[in-house]
């Protein structure tokens, strides 16, 4: 299991007090690093990212997001995405990590993108939920563009639901999207019912979980529903936003997951991949706001990715 991430990630500076900042980052890399066989730490100005970056987001809104940037603005669109003179930068920097680390999971090995800003609230032409670009959909259209990928799979294991993955891709039947989150919650999407549109109908499944599920209510889910969903569409390579905000002390969320079972996670999604995808499997990090448990997090996360035996258990 390979590690990558980029200091450039932390140029994105947020209000004293913001819940999504650079610590994030580091705490989450403290526990995948001890796990990894490799941490790649990526020279993201050599990645040409500009053509998978607008395969998903148009030319007018990358335009409007780097001006505004440059003007020094303080907000782009929603009052939970500040800027700074870094966000430009330090959101290039998360796709081009993700787009490296596809390229080793593309071989067949897996890989853990630790990165921030995050970026499945990210809409094709709107910033919001601390996202500005999307990074997974990027991934996954990369991987369908420039690897010849027939079909992808996107899994989204966050508190919130990615209303942004869902929306870019919800008319391409190529892409999966299943997420399993909190409901009623943020942003106020994932209903059961929404399940893709036109020639994407039956191509996304939301499994919408009330406040306070814990680890056998995740399981019966992600066991039960999400990953035999995700076996039967098929997917060449398989894809993972993952939100440590489930976790059952997490400021922003609602739910009650032990570290336990986000090494299980992990571990059910390594072992689909190695059974359909030849283990092309790309896990990359979305949300989770704990500071005090995210490197024993990212640690038991990383352990079921790599598939190695469990660590000290957080009290």
């Amino acid at each position: 299991m390979r590690v990558f991430t980029s200091r450039e990630c932390d140029e994105h500076r947020v209000p004293r007090g913001f819940p999504e900042r650079a610590e994030r980052r580091d705490a989450v890399l403290r526990g995948a690093r001890v796990v990894g066989d490799e941490t790649v730490e990526v020279e993201t100005g050599s990645i040409e990212i500009d053509d998978a970056v607008a395969a998903v987001h148009p030319d007018g809104y990358l335009e409007r997001l780097r001006r505004a940037v440059e003007r020094r603005d303080g907000l782009i669109d929603s009052a939970d995405t500040p800027l700074s003179p870094g966000t430009w930068r330090a959101a290039r920097a998360a796709v081009a990590v993700v787009l490296q680390a596809l390229e080793r999971a593309a071989e067949g090995e897996a890989c853990f993108a630790v990165v921030r800003p995050p970026g499945h609230h990210a809409e094709a032409e709107t910033a919001m939920g601390f996202c500005y670009l999307n990074n997974v959909a990027v991934a996954a259209a990369q991987a369908r563009n420039r690897w010849g990928c027939d079909r992808v799979a996107v899994i989204d294991l966050d508190v919130h639901h990615g209303n942004g993955t869902q929306h870019i891709f919800e008319r391409d039947p190529s892409i999966f999207y299943g997420s399993t989150h909190q409901y009623p919650f943020y942003p106020g999407t994932g209903a059961a019912s929404e399940t893709g549109r036109g020639p994407g109908k039956g191509s996304t499944l939301n499994l919408p979980l009330p406040a306070g599920t814990g680890d056998p209510g995740y399981r019966e889910a992600i066991r039960g529903e999400l990953l035999p969903a995700v076996r039967d569409f098929g997917p060449e390579v398989l894809l993972v936003s993952i939100g440590f905000d489930p976790w059952r002390r997490d400021p922003l969320g609602g739910m009650a997951v032990t570290e336990g079972g986000f090494r299980d996670w992990a571990r059910w999604c390594r072992e689909l991949a190695d059974e359909i995808c030849g283990g092309r499997i790309l896990a990359l990090l979305e949300g989770g706001y704990d500071l005090d448990s995210l490197e024993p997090l990212g640690r038991a996360f990383s352990e079921g990715l790599a598939g190695r035996s469990s660590g000290d258990r957080i009290p």
